[in-house]
Protein backbone atom coordinates (compact mmCIF):
# COMPACT_ATOMS: atom_id res chain seq x y z
CA UNK A 1 0.00 0.00 0.00
CA UNK A 2 2.94 2.33 -0.15
CA UNK A 3 2.30 4.79 -2.68
CA UNK A 4 5.28 4.73 -4.37
CA UNK A 5 7.97 1.49 -5.25
CA UNK A 6 11.23 3.55 -4.20
CA UNK A 7 14.16 3.32 -6.88
CA UNK A 8 17.51 3.61 -4.73
CA UNK A 9 20.04 5.67 -5.62
CA UNK A 10 22.82 3.83 -4.36
CA UNK A 11 24.85 2.18 -7.75
CA UNK A 12 26.53 -0.14 -5.91
CA UNK A 13 23.81 -2.15 -4.71
CA UNK A 14 22.83 -5.19 -6.82
CA UNK A 15 19.42 -4.50 -8.38
CA UNK A 16 18.12 -6.77 -11.18
CA UNK A 17 17.26 -4.76 -14.62
CA UNK A 18 13.70 -6.07 -14.34
CA UNK A 19 13.40 -4.55 -10.57
CA UNK A 20 14.82 -1.56 -11.62
CA UNK A 21 12.12 -0.74 -14.75
CA UNK A 22 9.35 -1.94 -12.21
CA UNK A 23 10.85 0.22 -9.27
CA UNK A 24 10.98 3.36 -12.25
CA UNK A 25 7.97 2.75 -13.81
CA UNK A 26 5.76 2.36 -10.58
CA UNK A 27 7.46 6.05 -9.55
CA UNK A 28 6.66 7.33 -12.54
CA UNK A 29 2.86 6.12 -13.20
CA UNK A 30 1.73 7.15 -9.82
CA UNK A 31 3.45 10.60 -10.10
CA UNK A 32 2.69 11.37 -14.00
CA UNK A 33 0.18 8.89 -14.94
CA UNK A 34 0.61 6.08 -17.40
CA UNK A 35 -0.76 7.63 -20.51
CA UNK A 36 1.62 10.45 -19.76
CA UNK A 37 4.74 8.09 -19.35
CA UNK A 38 6.78 6.78 -22.63
CA UNK A 39 9.22 3.78 -22.36
CA UNK A 40 12.02 5.99 -22.56
CA UNK A 41 11.30 7.66 -19.67
CA UNK A 42 10.99 4.54 -18.00
CA UNK A 43 14.39 3.55 -19.00
CA UNK A 44 16.20 6.02 -18.47
CA UNK A 45 14.79 6.46 -15.19
CA UNK A 46 16.64 2.87 -14.64
CA UNK A 47 19.39 3.54 -16.37
CA UNK A 48 19.00 1.56 -19.01
CA UNK A 49 17.61 1.06 -22.31
CA UNK A 50 14.40 0.17 -24.26
CA UNK A 51 15.80 -3.10 -25.48
CA UNK A 52 16.68 -4.16 -22.23
CA UNK A 53 12.97 -3.00 -20.98
CA UNK A 54 11.43 -5.02 -23.84
CA UNK A 55 13.61 -7.97 -23.27
CA UNK A 56 11.48 -8.33 -19.69
CA UNK A 57 8.01 -6.59 -20.40
CA UNK A 58 6.30 -7.89 -24.09
CA UNK A 59 4.89 -4.00 -24.31
CA UNK A 60 4.38 -1.10 -22.01
CA UNK A 61 0.93 -2.65 -21.58
CA UNK A 62 2.10 -5.61 -19.99
CA UNK A 63 4.61 -3.88 -17.53
CA UNK A 64 1.87 -1.55 -16.45
CA UNK A 65 -0.28 -4.85 -15.92
CA UNK A 66 2.74 -6.04 -13.50
CA UNK A 67 3.01 -2.74 -11.80
CA UNK A 68 -0.40 -2.78 -10.80
CA UNK A 69 -0.34 -6.63 -9.58
CA UNK A 70 3.14 -5.07 -7.49
CA UNK A 71 0.12 -2.57 -5.72
CA UNK A 72 -2.26 -5.21 -5.28
CA UNK A 73 0.20 -7.67 -3.61
CA UNK A 74 1.54 -4.50 -1.27
CA UNK A 75 -2.29 -4.23 -0.11
CA UNK A 76 -2.80 -7.54 0.21
CA UNK A 77 0.33 -7.74 2.63
CA UNK A 78 -0.93 -4.43 4.47
CA UNK A 79 -3.87 -6.67 5.24
CA UNK A 80 -1.65 -9.48 6.14
CA UNK A 81 0.14 -7.15 8.75
CA UNK A 82 -3.20 -5.91 10.16
CA UNK A 83 -4.23 -9.18 10.66
CA UNK A 84 -0.97 -9.92 12.24
CA UNK A 85 -0.98 -7.21 14.76
CA UNK A 86 -4.18 -7.86 16.10
CA UNK A 87 -5.06 -11.46 15.94
CA UNK A 88 -8.21 -12.58 16.55
CA UNK A 89 -9.69 -8.68 16.74
CA UNK A 90 -11.48 -8.08 13.79
CA UNK A 91 -12.51 -4.37 15.16
CA UNK A 92 -9.24 -3.77 16.17
CA UNK A 93 -8.12 -4.32 12.44
CA UNK A 94 -11.15 -2.32 11.08
CA UNK A 95 -10.44 0.32 13.16
CA UNK A 96 -6.79 -0.14 12.47
CA UNK A 97 -7.11 0.10 8.98
CA UNK A 98 -9.38 2.88 8.95
CA UNK A 99 -6.31 4.99 10.77
CA UNK A 100 -3.96 3.45 7.82
CA UNK A 101 -6.05 5.22 5.05
CA UNK A 102 -7.28 8.17 6.77
CA UNK A 103 -3.05 8.76 7.78
CA UNK A 104 -2.27 7.90 3.69
CA UNK A 105 -4.90 10.78 3.02
CA UNK A 106 -2.70 13.10 5.15
CA UNK A 107 0.03 12.71 2.87
CA UNK A 108 0.90 15.04 0.38
CA UNK A 109 2.90 12.93 -2.07
CA UNK A 110 -0.80 10.58 -1.76
CA UNK A 111 -2.59 10.30 -5.59
CA UNK A 112 -5.25 7.76 -4.45
CA UNK A 113 -5.22 3.99 -5.36
CA UNK A 114 -3.22 3.64 -8.44
CA UNK A 115 -5.56 0.62 -9.47
CA UNK A 116 -8.45 3.34 -9.66
CA UNK A 117 -6.15 5.81 -11.40
CA UNK A 118 -4.94 3.23 -14.07
CA UNK A 119 -8.76 2.32 -14.13
CA UNK A 120 -9.67 5.58 -15.07
CA UNK A 121 -6.76 5.81 -17.96
CA UNK A 122 -7.62 2.72 -19.17
CA UNK A 123 -11.12 1.93 -19.93
CA UNK A 124 -10.79 -0.31 -22.70
CA UNK A 125 -11.51 -3.89 -21.63
CA UNK A 126 -9.16 -5.78 -23.59
CA UNK A 127 -6.11 -4.06 -21.85
CA UNK A 128 -4.16 -6.69 -19.70
CA UNK A 129 -4.23 -4.55 -16.70
CA UNK A 130 -8.18 -4.57 -17.05
CA UNK A 131 -8.46 -8.10 -15.20
CA UNK A 132 -5.72 -7.46 -12.49
CA UNK A 133 -7.72 -4.13 -11.68
CA UNK A 134 -11.03 -5.64 -11.76
CA UNK A 135 -9.39 -9.28 -9.24
CA UNK A 136 -8.65 -6.44 -7.09
CA UNK A 137 -10.87 -4.56 -6.21
CA UNK A 138 -12.94 -7.43 -5.92
CA UNK A 139 -10.49 -8.96 -3.85
CA UNK A 140 -10.48 -5.57 -2.10
CA UNK A 141 -14.19 -5.71 -1.49
CA UNK A 142 -14.20 -9.88 -0.32
CA UNK A 143 -11.59 -8.83 2.54
CA UNK A 144 -13.20 -5.76 3.94
CA UNK A 145 -16.28 -7.68 4.09
CA UNK A 146 -14.62 -10.67 5.71
CA UNK A 147 -13.38 -8.63 8.46
CA UNK A 148 -16.92 -6.36 9.07
CA UNK A 149 -18.16 -10.09 9.05
CA UNK A 150 -15.69 -11.40 11.92
CA UNK A 151 -16.48 -7.94 14.04
CA UNK A 152 -19.94 -9.44 15.15
CA UNK A 153 -21.40 -5.84 13.89
CA UNK A 154 -25.06 -5.71 12.53
CA UNK A 155 -25.30 -5.71 8.67
CA UNK A 156 -21.88 -6.86 7.67
CA UNK A 157 -22.06 -6.45 4.40
CA UNK A 158 -23.30 -2.84 4.03
CA UNK A 159 -20.60 -1.70 6.51
CA UNK A 160 -17.96 -3.00 3.71
CA UNK A 161 -19.92 -1.12 1.44
CA UNK A 162 -20.51 2.14 3.77
CA UNK A 163 -16.11 1.97 4.63
CA UNK A 164 -15.43 1.08 1.09
CA UNK A 165 -17.69 3.97 -0.97
CA UNK A 166 -16.14 6.30 2.10
CA UNK A 167 -12.48 5.42 1.13
CA UNK A 168 -13.24 6.04 -2.53
CA UNK A 169 -14.63 9.04 -2.27
CA UNK A 170 -12.39 10.55 0.17
CA UNK A 171 -9.40 9.89 -2.16
CA UNK A 172 -11.05 11.65 -5.07
CA UNK A 173 -11.44 14.20 -2.48
CA UNK A 174 -7.93 14.80 -2.04
CA UNK A 175 -6.97 15.23 -5.21
CA UNK A 176 -9.86 17.31 -6.25
CA UNK A 177 -10.85 19.53 -3.43
CA UNK A 178 -7.96 19.58 -1.21
CA UNK A 179 -7.13 17.23 1.91
CA UNK A 180 -7.40 19.72 4.51
CA UNK A 181 -8.80 17.88 7.48
CA UNK A 182 -10.02 15.22 5.51
CA UNK A 183 -7.99 12.30 7.52
CA UNK A 184 -9.85 13.41 11.14
CA UNK A 185 -13.32 13.88 9.08
CA UNK A 186 -12.50 9.92 7.50
CA UNK A 187 -11.75 8.70 11.32
CA UNK A 188 -14.84 10.52 12.63
CA UNK A 189 -17.43 9.06 10.11
CA UNK A 190 -15.06 5.22 10.08
CA UNK A 191 -15.97 5.55 13.90
CA UNK A 192 -19.53 6.93 13.22
CA UNK A 193 -20.69 4.16 10.92
CA UNK A 194 -18.99 1.23 13.42
CA UNK A 195 -21.19 2.68 16.05
CA UNK A 196 -24.45 2.58 13.42
CA UNK A 197 -24.06 -0.88 12.92
CA UNK A 198 -23.07 -1.51 16.64
CA UNK A 199 -27.15 -1.65 17.84
CA UNK A 200 -29.72 -3.98 18.33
Amino acid sequence: MDPAIQVSDDKSERISPRARILAAAGKLFYREGIRAVGVEAIAEAAATNKMTLYRHFASKDELVAEYLRERARLADAAWDRLAAAHPGDALAQLRAWIAKMAERLANADERGCALVNAAVELPEKSHPARRVIEEFKTAERSRLTQVCRATGLRDPDVLADELHLMLEGARVTAQSVGRDGLSERVMRMGEALIAAHAGN
